[in-house]
Protein backbone atom coordinates (compact mmCIF):
# COMPACT_ATOMS: atom_id res chain seq x y z
CA UNK A 1 0.00 0.00 0.00
CA UNK A 2 2.92 2.30 0.95
CA UNK A 3 3.98 1.99 -2.82
CA UNK A 4 0.79 2.93 -4.23
CA UNK A 5 0.95 5.79 -2.10
CA UNK A 6 4.11 6.64 -3.18
CA UNK A 7 3.16 6.32 -7.14
CA UNK A 8 0.77 8.80 -6.85
CA UNK A 9 2.75 11.17 -5.17
CA UNK A 10 5.01 10.76 -7.75
CA UNK A 11 2.37 10.99 -10.75
CA UNK A 12 0.75 14.40 -9.08
CA UNK A 13 4.26 15.69 -8.74
CA UNK A 14 5.07 15.26 -12.28
CA UNK A 15 1.62 16.63 -13.39
CA UNK A 16 2.28 19.67 -11.50
CA UNK A 17 5.91 20.37 -12.93
CA UNK A 18 4.08 19.90 -16.85
CA UNK A 19 1.48 22.31 -15.71
CA UNK A 20 3.67 24.74 -14.64
CA UNK A 21 6.11 24.18 -17.61
CA UNK A 22 3.22 24.75 -19.95
CA UNK A 23 1.95 28.18 -18.06
CA UNK A 24 5.32 29.08 -18.26
CA UNK A 25 6.30 28.02 -21.79
CA UNK A 26 2.73 29.96 -22.40
CA UNK A 27 3.46 32.90 -20.62
CA UNK A 28 7.18 32.97 -22.92
CA UNK A 29 5.56 32.87 -25.97
CA UNK A 30 3.00 35.54 -25.14
CA UNK A 31 5.49 37.76 -23.96
CA UNK A 32 7.57 37.26 -27.23
CA UNK A 33 4.49 37.68 -29.44
CA UNK A 34 3.81 40.61 -27.61
CA UNK A 35 7.43 42.37 -27.69
CA UNK A 36 7.44 41.64 -32.05
CA UNK A 37 3.95 43.21 -32.30
CA UNK A 38 5.11 46.06 -30.36
CA UNK A 39 8.01 46.22 -32.50
CA UNK A 40 6.89 45.81 -35.53
CA UNK A 41 3.55 48.17 -34.65
CA UNK A 42 6.65 51.09 -34.07
CA UNK A 43 8.24 50.23 -37.04
CA UNK A 44 4.73 50.46 -39.19
CA UNK A 45 3.60 53.51 -37.57
CA UNK A 46 7.12 55.46 -39.09
CA UNK A 47 7.28 54.31 -42.28
CA UNK A 48 3.53 53.66 -43.55
CA UNK A 49 3.39 57.30 -43.98
CA UNK A 50 4.46 59.73 -46.58
CA UNK A 51 4.97 63.24 -46.38
CA UNK A 52 3.17 65.36 -49.14
CA UNK A 53 4.99 68.35 -50.66
CA UNK A 54 2.57 70.80 -48.34
CA UNK A 55 3.27 68.92 -45.34
CA UNK A 56 0.10 66.73 -44.84
CA UNK A 57 0.61 63.19 -43.75
CA UNK A 58 -0.80 60.35 -46.86
CA UNK A 59 -0.67 56.81 -45.93
CA UNK A 60 2.07 54.96 -47.73
CA UNK A 61 -0.67 52.40 -49.69
CA UNK A 62 -2.31 55.59 -50.92
CA UNK A 63 0.65 56.98 -52.39
CA UNK A 64 1.45 53.80 -54.10
CA UNK A 65 -1.63 53.77 -55.24
CA UNK A 66 -1.94 57.41 -56.87
CA UNK A 67 1.61 56.42 -58.69
CA UNK A 68 0.41 53.28 -59.78
CA UNK A 69 -2.71 54.98 -61.05
CA UNK A 70 -0.57 57.89 -62.71
CA UNK A 71 1.62 54.77 -64.55
CA UNK A 72 -1.22 52.97 -65.65
CA UNK A 73 -2.85 56.33 -66.86
CA UNK A 74 -0.22 57.51 -69.06
CA UNK A 75 0.03 54.41 -70.24
CA UNK A 76 -3.61 53.69 -71.32
CA UNK A 77 -3.46 57.31 -72.95
CA UNK A 78 -0.31 56.22 -75.03
CA UNK A 79 -1.64 53.09 -76.16
CA UNK A 80 -5.06 54.49 -77.36
CA UNK A 81 -3.58 57.09 -79.53
CA UNK A 82 -0.90 54.92 -80.98
CA UNK A 83 -3.72 52.44 -81.89
CA UNK A 84 -6.31 54.73 -82.99
CA UNK A 85 -3.60 56.58 -84.96
CA UNK A 86 -1.36 54.11 -86.02
CA UNK A 87 -2.44 52.24 -88.89
CA UNK A 88 -2.37 51.32 -92.54
CA UNK A 89 -4.70 49.63 -95.19
CA UNK A 90 -3.55 46.28 -93.56
CA UNK A 91 -4.36 46.54 -89.78
CA UNK A 92 -6.61 49.62 -89.81
CA UNK A 93 -9.59 47.47 -89.02
CA UNK A 94 -7.75 45.08 -86.02
CA UNK A 95 -6.02 48.57 -84.57
CA UNK A 96 -9.34 50.55 -84.53
CA UNK A 97 -11.34 47.69 -83.22
CA UNK A 98 -8.54 47.10 -80.07
CA UNK A 99 -8.66 51.71 -79.68
CA UNK A 100 -12.08 51.72 -79.22
CA UNK A 101 -12.27 49.42 -76.08
CA UNK A 102 -10.64 51.93 -74.51
CA UNK A 103 -12.99 54.58 -74.96
CA UNK A 104 -16.49 55.56 -74.67
CA UNK A 105 -18.96 56.96 -77.13
CA UNK A 106 -17.17 59.72 -77.56
CA UNK A 107 -13.89 57.69 -79.23
CA UNK A 108 -16.68 56.10 -81.44
CA UNK A 109 -18.05 59.53 -82.59
CA UNK A 110 -14.44 60.93 -83.80
CA UNK A 111 -14.09 56.96 -85.31
CA UNK A 112 -17.47 57.47 -87.23
CA UNK A 113 -16.75 61.23 -88.41
CA UNK A 114 -13.17 59.90 -89.81
CA UNK A 115 -14.83 56.96 -91.63
CA UNK A 116 -17.66 59.33 -92.67
CA UNK A 117 -15.20 61.45 -94.32
CA UNK A 118 -13.27 58.79 -96.14
CA UNK A 119 -10.54 58.61 -93.88
CA UNK A 120 -9.43 54.73 -94.19
CA UNK A 121 -11.25 54.84 -97.82
CA UNK A 122 -7.61 56.92 -98.35
CA UNK A 123 -5.54 54.59 -96.27
CA UNK A 124 -6.48 51.83 -99.09
CA UNK A 125 -6.54 53.72 -101.60
CA UNK A 126 -3.52 55.27 -101.65
CA UNK A 127 -1.55 52.76 -99.59
CA UNK A 128 -1.34 55.21 -96.91
CA UNK A 129 0.48 54.60 -93.36
CA UNK A 130 0.57 56.49 -90.63
CA UNK A 131 2.66 55.68 -87.76
CA UNK A 132 2.93 57.36 -84.54
CA UNK A 133 6.33 58.89 -83.86
CA UNK A 134 5.34 60.44 -80.33
CA UNK A 135 2.82 61.08 -77.71
CA UNK A 136 3.47 63.33 -75.14
CA UNK A 137 0.67 63.92 -72.07
CA UNK A 138 -0.11 66.36 -69.74
CA UNK A 139 -2.35 64.61 -67.27
CA UNK A 140 -4.39 65.76 -64.12
CA UNK A 141 -5.10 63.73 -61.27
CA UNK A 142 -6.41 65.80 -58.64
CA UNK A 143 -9.91 64.21 -59.08
CA UNK A 144 -12.08 61.68 -60.85
CA UNK A 145 -12.76 62.08 -64.18
CA UNK A 146 -9.09 62.90 -64.64
CA UNK A 147 -8.32 65.09 -67.22
CA UNK A 148 -5.94 64.64 -70.12
CA UNK A 149 -4.30 66.56 -72.93
CA UNK A 150 -2.33 64.70 -75.38
CA UNK A 151 -0.20 66.24 -78.22
CA UNK A 152 0.73 63.38 -80.73
CA UNK A 153 3.22 63.52 -83.75
CA UNK A 154 2.86 61.05 -86.48
CA UNK A 155 3.64 60.54 -90.37
CA UNK A 156 1.65 59.69 -92.96
CA UNK A 157 4.16 57.33 -95.67
CA UNK A 158 3.16 58.11 -98.81
CA UNK A 159 5.77 55.35 -100.16
CA UNK A 160 8.71 57.97 -101.48
CA UNK A 161 6.76 60.94 -99.40
CA UNK A 162 6.64 61.38 -96.25
CA UNK A 163 4.59 63.88 -94.18
CA UNK A 164 4.58 64.59 -90.31
CA UNK A 165 1.39 66.17 -88.58
CA UNK A 166 0.67 67.16 -84.91
CA UNK A 167 -2.61 66.08 -83.72
CA UNK A 168 -3.45 67.81 -80.14
CA UNK A 169 -6.44 65.69 -78.18
CA UNK A 170 -8.21 66.35 -75.13
CA UNK A 171 -10.13 64.54 -72.90
CA UNK A 172 -11.32 62.62 -69.89
CA UNK A 173 -10.71 59.17 -67.77
CA UNK A 174 -13.22 57.39 -66.03
CA UNK A 175 -12.02 53.97 -63.63
CA UNK A 176 -14.26 51.05 -64.76
CA UNK A 177 -13.47 47.10 -64.38
CA UNK A 178 -10.40 45.86 -65.79
CA UNK A 179 -11.21 43.63 -69.35
CA UNK A 180 -8.00 41.36 -70.07
CA UNK A 181 -7.30 42.03 -72.38
CA UNK A 182 -9.48 44.87 -73.98
CA UNK A 183 -9.00 46.81 -71.39
CA UNK A 184 -6.08 45.64 -68.96
CA UNK A 185 -5.71 49.03 -67.03
CA UNK A 186 -9.52 49.64 -65.98
CA UNK A 187 -9.73 52.89 -67.11
CA UNK A 188 -12.09 54.50 -69.76
CA UNK A 189 -11.39 57.71 -72.06
CA UNK A 190 -14.53 59.98 -72.38
CA UNK A 191 -15.16 63.63 -73.80
CA UNK A 192 -12.77 62.67 -76.34
CA UNK A 193 -11.91 65.59 -78.73
CA UNK A 194 -9.56 66.64 -81.87
CA UNK A 195 -8.72 69.78 -80.70
CA UNK A 196 -6.24 70.64 -83.46
CA UNK A 197 -4.53 69.05 -86.31
CA UNK A 198 -1.34 70.95 -88.26
CA UNK A 199 1.44 69.93 -90.77
CA UNK A 200 5.19 69.95 -89.25
CA UNK A 201 7.40 71.38 -91.55
CA UNK A 202 10.29 69.26 -92.21
CA UNK A 203 13.38 70.40 -90.32
CA UNK A 204 16.14 71.16 -92.50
Amino acid sequence: MKKVYRNITDILRLNRFIVLAVVALCLLCSGLSLGLLYHYQEKLLNSAFAIQSDGSVLPLELVDQRENREVEALAHIDRFHRLFYGIDGTNYRSQLEKALWLGDASVDAVYRQKRSDGVYNRLLQFSLRQEVVQVDIELHLDQEPYRFRARTVFEVNRGSVTDYYQLDTSGELVTVDRNFPHNPHGLLITHFFEDALRKLEPQP
